[in-house]
């Protein structure tokens, strides 16, 4: 049985990601680093703190990075980026890599789009 979900490849650092990208096609780039990054054909950022506001991710139940990947599918989606068939995740800050990780292994909506490659 095949598995049509997105795979997600998390790298160890920037310098990974070229040799990432050269190994296949289109990608997209989920990170919480502010640098431009080139590459990928979209890219999302998130921000792995708590904000504590109304709707936050820690209130509201997604985390940052689950919402992410969540924008990430739905520019593909609605066409509002280029059609990518893999993702590859930059997380510098451990509290970024436990949002991705826990986003692929308990969130709904994540699970239902993506899985680990």
């Amino acid at each position: 049985m095949s598995d049509s979900r997105i795979p997600v490849t998390h790298l160890p650092g920037p310098e990974a990601l070229a040799d990432w990208l050269a190994r296949g096609g289109a990608a997209a780039l989920l990170t919480d680093m502010v640098a431009e990054i080139a590459g990928p054909v979209a890219t999302e950022r998130f921000d792995a703190r708590p904000l504590h506001r109304f709707g936050c991710a820690c209130c509201a139940g997604r985390s940052a990075a689950a919402v992410a990947l969540d924008r990430l599918f739905q520019g593909r989606a609605r066409g509002r980026s280029p059609w990518f068939d893999r993702v590859a995740v930059l997380a510098a800050s451990p509290a970024a890599r436990a949002q991705v990780a826990a986003a692929l292994a308990e969130d709904a909506l994540t699970l239902a789009r993506f899985r680990n490659a």
